[in-house]
């Protein structure tokens, strides 16, 4: 069952403490291709008090040194970006890495950041999807004039367009019924939360099904992914210790222990197929911490053995 799973794996972004490593992030990087991974993921921290690489700026990175893997957002809030500028970057970006670009996207959990970039809470949904049409257009338009409620332009074009056709795909995370809905009604494919149980994945598979039927979308041409924390290490009580200290100091939460899969292999592997039997097609893996030794272990005692 688990051998037609796609694993992908979080490269290092935050670093607690610390001045960022260029060079560790490399060699993350090209470890996980060379280990066969299907794709390289990051997220968007751009208010952080803790620093934090831009997710944009290091899948671009991430391009010019691999040439198979496949890379996304998971995920980027583009509410936070004019969608002109934000069409121009995300182009460049598929062209960067051939045609390898997976855009995920997503309202954000924290609001009360949207005053700093000139938004308000109110209206934020109908601005957020108002954005990823003009972002579309954008896209596959050879040029592009449009009257909205946030967003007018008059034959506005950029070049060059990105490589897949018609575009990137786009992959939404959210797990509200309305999140859900608009997944399938605006993009190809969902991205289940890492800071979501796996119970919670059931439930929100199951609804999304539902959706996927009631609006004829093909499931087989719709992937489900999700993202897993996760901590390998044969000592599990260093590994909950770890993970609940790390959510204490990114998260302020003690929800680890609800949300990750830590432990020996056979426990992990566990944990894994527990996801799996939900419905993830796609795996995004993200070892919070010892991740050159980890992106290593994961694929030799956990993906090899799943």
């Amino acid at each position: 069952m688990a051998k037609s799973i796609k694993w992908g794996i979080s490269i290092p972004q935050i670093f607690p403490n610390a001045t960022p490593d260029i060079d560790f992030i490399k060699n993350f990087i090209l470890k996980a291709e060379e280990l066969g991974y299907h794709s390289l993921w990051v997220q968007e921290h751009i208010e952080e008090y803790q620093p934090s690489m831009d997710p944009i700026g290091l899948l671009n990175f991430a391009a010019t040194l691999t040439s198979r893997v496949k890379m996304g957002t998971s995920v980027l809030l583009p509410i936070f970006r004019n969608p002109v500028h934000l069409a121009k970057s995300l182009s460049t970006l598929d062209i960067m890495s051939k045609g390898r670009f997976i855009y995920g996207v997503g309202l954000g959990a924290l609001p009360e950041q949207y005053s700093s970039f000139g938004f308000k809470n109110e209206k934020r949904v109908k601005q957020f999807l108002e954005g990823l049409r003009v972002l579309k257009s954008l896209w596959v338009q050879e040029s592009t004039s449009f009257d909205g409620e946030f967003w007018k332009l008059n034959e506005v074009a950029i070049y060059p367009k990105p490589v897949q056709s018609p575009h990137p795909p786009i992959w939404f995370g959210g797990r509200h019924p309305d999140a859900l809905k608009r997944a399938v009604l605006n993009g190809n494919g969902w991205i289940g939360a890492g800071g979501s149980s796996t119970e919670t994945f059931v439930q929100n598979v199951k609804d999304l099904r539902i959706i996927l039927d009631k609006n004829q979308v093909d499931p087989a041409k719709f992937p489900i992914a999700k993202r897993v924390y996760i901590a390998l290490d044969n000592d599990e009580n260093r590994a909950i210790n770890r993970l609940e200290k790390w959510f204490a100091d990114r998260y302020k939460n003690n929800r680890a222990k609800e949300v990750c899969v830590w432990g020996n292999p056979e426990k992990c592997i566990q944990g894994l197929n527990d996801v799996i039997e939900a419905g993830a097609q796609i795996i995004q893996l993200d070892p919070v911490f010892d991740q050159l030794e980890q992106v290593e272990s994961l694929k030799n005692d956990v993906i090899d053995k799943t």
